[in-house]
Parts: C-alpha cells; structure tokens; sequence
C-alpha cells in the first residue's frame, strides 16, 4: 500500500476505505409522549440520555391518547408527539382521527402499542402515523425512529467523534490517542482531526513536531463568532491526513471551562471532519463529564496496576451511568511487561473493570522515547514494531469497521408523511 509521507510527497494513493458513520444531532425539536404505564415512561425519558438527544426537549405525561386529545384541545402541539396505547387494532384508527383534529399539520406521531399486527401497522402509515413501535422495546429503538424523523432530511453524516482518556496520570492515553489517529489516517486513508482539550499541559503538537500559531484556544475563545470558515484555518496540518487543533500549554491562568464549553467547536469539527479524536486530560470537571456523554466512543487507557484499576473501575460504571443507550467505554492496557512491575493480567484486568479490552501495548521505553523525542509516530521511527499493528486493530474496531449490527425490535422502516399532514386544526 503507497501512502503520501508526512511532508505532503507524491505518491499514488488508494481510495479512503467507508466507515461507520457518526450519529445525527437531533435538531432542537419538542417531543411530549402521553403513556399508560409508569414503565413506558420511564422508558421514554431514559431515551434523552442518548447523546443525539442532547438538543431535545422532553416530556412525559400520564393518560395515553385520551390525555393526548385533552391537552391539545386548548394547547398547541411539539414537533413530535409520542402517545401509549392498549386499544385493539380495531379502535386505535378512530382514537388517531379524534387525536388528529386537534393537531397541527406539521405535527408528527409515533404511536406505541401492544399488538404486534402488520396489518394495523400498514393501516397507521397510510393514514400518517410516522412510526409504529411494538412494546416492549428498547430506548434505542425509539432514538432510532425520531432521529429517522427528523436528523435524516438532508442532514449530512457527522463524523465519528473518539475520545482517549487515562485511568491515571502517566498512563499513556495522549500518546495512544495521538497513534491511533495516525494509523486511522493511514491505514484507513480517512482525514483525521486531533482536538488537544489539555490546555496546560497537552503534547499533540510536541509528538506530531508542530508549533502552529492558533489551536484549540482560540476555537474557544471565539465562539461566538466561530463557524466552519474560521475553524478551517484555526487547524493545523500534521501530516497527510492528520489535522490537529492544539493546546496552549501554558499556565498564565486558570483554564475553567462550563459544561457545553467544547459543544459547539466539536459539533463544527463532526461538519468538515470523517473522524475527530478528542485527546482528554486525566482531569473530572462538568465539561469532561458532559463532553464524554456525547461522543461515539470512550476509549479507558490504563497501565496494569491496583491504581490504574481503580480508576478504571469508576471511570467504567460513571461512563456507562452517564451513556445508557450508548456503546460502553472500551479499554486499552498501556506498558504491559514492564520489568521488576508486579502487573495483573489485562485479561483479568478488563473483566474486573468490566470492559471489553480491545488492545494491548507492550512496554518499549527505547522505541516510544525516540518517537516521543523526535516528535514522530511510532510507525515512523519503527515501521515493524508490534505497537503498530495494535494501533491499527484499535483504530478499526472505533471507526466501526468490524463493529456488529445493532438488531432493532421494529418494524419494517418506510419514509413516512407528517402525522395526518393534511388535516388541520380543529
């Protein structure tokens, strides 16, 4: 396989190879669902979890269709309506044409309902239902047919957003994420964003041997004036493929950040970018907790000691507290083999952590210091090193190309007209 070396020479390139595509943001859209069953509702309201859901206002309320009917006679109607019902087949038709008169057009209608029949599905869609969902179902389920709904009309596909963390300090997550990029750039052919939220101390411009001008900092400091033109040339080109929005790293002052502080610089980033790994630093503030309940994937990088799988085990069970709906963090074991280090197995490791491990790296103080010096990816300063092929395997596995299918307890997906969309308000 040719690829383009760092400098930008010429060579004959292959294609970039398709990954899994990131999520769709849902736009900022009202949903209200009416349900039956306190566990339908909680149901739906563990769906706003989901991260795609980030921009959307929920609410549940009791009483099913009649509810739905009565509320709506004096009130005016969300972007999507949700209702519960255990109406036979033969009398949810009429129940929806009372429900239709006192609702907007615009109005969209996913119904949940306890009869799996083909037949009533059929019927609910020609007379404008969006979605017919048999309970019980998952949440993700009903995230899939309101992301369908809405993110999928002329949305263009984010990208696939990877975060790297440390169990602990010195743990290695920086570098591993930094590698990753690199072999998902090369191996994959697809182009790359590295996002260095360390400000103090961050190393994507020290191992990629760059000093730009401009970086994270000033993504930041501008956004209220940031758009895509502007975060174009805030980046930094690190090598065919390989973007990079640096750290400061410097400590004239405090770095405090609020929640959504990184929202809006991620989200522009997914815009104009197939993969953009965020490099996370081994620090716990609102914006770490928040910006880790909204991307792709969560990557746990640890060393095999009693330390690092402390830390690891409370990172897991907050990440997955945090995400319900979403893919549980993966972990990757960091200097195994480390001579004179009493270590526990990463096999061991993984399952008291209760992850699925997904790489190991072998401890290689004399390889990873000449990279780490030089500024250079492991691949470069040694094309044979067995880290390489870990580094590959990792980056496969977080873009999606040997991810499994999800199963989905629907049915049949159509594209679907707006819930009774020719009917007016009563």
């Amino acid at each position: 396989m040719s690829l383009l070396s760092r400098d930008g020479g010429k060579s004959t390139e292959e294609p970039a190879l398709d990954i899994v595509a990131g999520a769709r943001l849902l736009p900022r859209i009202t949903i209200q669902a009416f349900c039956e069953h306190s566990q339908t509702a909680q149901l739906v309201e563990s769906a706003v979890h989901d991260r795609r859901m980030s921009k959307v206002a929920l609410t549940t309320h009791n009483g099913g269709l009649d509810g739905a009917i009565e509320t709506y006679r004096s009130n005016p109607t969300p972007n999507l309506i949700i209702v519960e019902t255990s109406l036979s087949p033969e009398e949810i038709p009429s129940a929806l044409e009372r429900l239709a008169a006192v609702c907007d057009a615009a109005t969209r209608l996913i119904v949940l309902g306890h009869v799996n029949d083909v037949l009533l599905y059929r019927e609910l869609i020609r007379s404008g239902v969006s979605e017919y969902i048999v309970l019980p179902a998952a949440a993700l389920t009903i995230v899939d047919a309101i992301s369908e709904l809405f993110a999928a009309e002329g949305a263009a596909p984010i990208g696939r957003t990877i975060g790297f963390i440390s169990a602990k300090g010195g743990s290695g997550g920086s570098t591993v994420a930094h590698n990753v990029a690199w072999a998902i750039s090369q191996h994959l052919r697809q182009d790359t964003l590295i996002l260095d939220l360390d400000f103090a101390f961050g190393t994507a411009g020290l191992n990629y041997n760059q000093d730009p001008p401009h970086g994270i900092a000033d993504a930041i400091g501008n956004s209220q004036k940031m758009d895509q033109t502007m975060l174009d040339r805030l980046m930094s080109k690190a090598a065919n493929h390989v973007s990079l929005l640096t750290a400061p790293v410097v400590l004239d002052r405090p770095f405090d950040f609020e929640e959504r502080e990184f929202e809006q610089v991620i989200e522009l980033s997914q815009k104009s970018m197939p993969i953009v790994v965020l490099d996370i630093p081994h620090v716990w503030s609102s914006w770490v907790r928040y910006t880790i309940g909204t991307i792709d994937e969560i990557i746990i990088v640890a060393e095999p000691d009693l330390a690092n799988l402390r830390n690891a085990k409370n990172l897991s069970d907050t990440i997955k507290a945090l995400r319900p709906t979403e893919s549980e963090p993966l972990l990757v074991i960091n200097k195994v083999g480390m001579p004179r280090r009493p270590e526990i197995a990463p096999n061991e490791f993984a399952t008291s952590v209760e992850c699925r491990l997904i790489g190991q790296l072998g401890f290689d103080a004399a390889t990873f210091g000449t990279a780490a010096n030089n500024g250079q990816m492991i691949a470069e300063v040694s094309a044979n090193n067995k880290s390489n092929e870990a580094f590959r395997a990792i980056g496969m596995h977080v873009t999606g190309r040997n991810a499994p299918e999800r199963s989905s307890s629907r049915m049949p997906s159509l594209k679907l007209p707006s819930f009774m969309m020719k009917r007016k308000r009563a």
